[in-house]
């Protein structure tokens, strides 16, 4: 398992991520504070916002291509 902080600005950067890591055949949660949704999911990532900084927990342990396509949305 692999976990990176993400961001999203806008709604357009949400369906570009979800567009992104719904090509990868491993299951991704996103979560902020106790809310936990399918980072495939593009209505459950709207819900938990924009201008936060956010988990992403990638269960696989080969995912460093998907490192590089979602690499935008990574926070620092």
């Amino acid at each position: 398992m692999s976990r990176l902080h993400v961001s999203f600005r806008n709604p357009g950067e949400v369906a570009d991520f979800v567009t992104r890591v719904e090509r990868y055949p491993y299951a991704m949660d996103l979560s902020r504070g106790s809310v936990v949704v399918d980072a495939k999911s593009l209505l459950g990532v709207m819900i938990l916002g924009f201008n936060q900084v956010m988990s992403l927990d990638i269960y696989a342990d080969d995912c460093g291509q998907l490192f590089r396509d979602i690499e935008k949305y990574i926070a620092a």
